[in-house]
């Protein structure tokens, strides 16, 4: 992020960073927790940002697919949820769920309900590649925002499995790890071409070195 002043005129100027790709070996790192004198911290978020709503790729985005190892990750799922009609709300199960758009760090899963909902899941860091998770339909999250404020809420719906999908990075696990072993040997050649930086995704990607 770059800041231009002109006389009383500040504008700021975002990056759009490139997505870490599958294979990369800070997709299976634990990362540390974010702390206020985390530097260029502000920068980060606000590329983050950017670099998510980039032709509209993605509801959320954790730091690690851009190359930093923190418990850090934007969501944004109003942008689904806001233009969905009650009736499409009521047969995905989502009627609950107003959306969120936040930034989250450092957060704790507090509570999950036992109810479960499957869903197909994708990954900017996995292009082209789509899998089947099951997960919580409800959860109690614990975190910070922007301004390092403590929150706690319960979220439902798309925004559950959202948070719930980013947070996994944050723990190194990705939709991947979600497959039984026979269908991620049939899935193969698809990673393999992934880390060979044959993704063919719409949008730049950063390959393990």
């Amino acid at each position: 992020m770059r800041v231009i002043g002109f006389g009383n005129f500040v504008k700021i100027l975002t990056v759009i960073l490139p997505i870490v790709a599958y294979g990369h070996p800070v997709l299976r790192e634990t990362t540390s927790e974010v702390q206020p004198s985390h530097p260029g911290l502000d920068t980060l978020i606000s590329n983050m940002w950017e670099t998510m709503y980039q032709k509209g790729i993605g509801l959320g985005l954790a730091a690690p697919q851009v190359n930093h190892s923190l418990r850090l990750l934007v969501l944004d799922t109003h942008q689904v949820i806001e233009r969905m009609s009650e009736e499409e709300k009521k047969e995905s199960g989502w009627e609950k769920d107003p959306g969120l758009k936040a930034v989250v760090m450092n957060p704790r899963i507090l509570s999950i309900t036992e109810e479960t909902a499957v869903e197909e899941e994708g990954c900017l860091s996995l292009p082209r590649i789509r899998v089947e998770v099951i997960r919580p339909v409800e959860i109690r999250l614990a975190y910070m925002d922007e301004s390092f404020t403590q929150q706690e809420a319960d979220f439902v719906g798309l925004t559950a499995r959202a948070l719930l999908h980013e947070i996994d990075h944050l723990e190194g696990k990705l939709i991947v790890d979600y497959l039984s072993p026979l269908k991620k040997k049939l899935m193969q050649r698809k990673l393999q071409d992934i880390v060979k930086g044959k993704a063919g995704a719409e949008y730049r990607m950063l390959y393990a070195p």
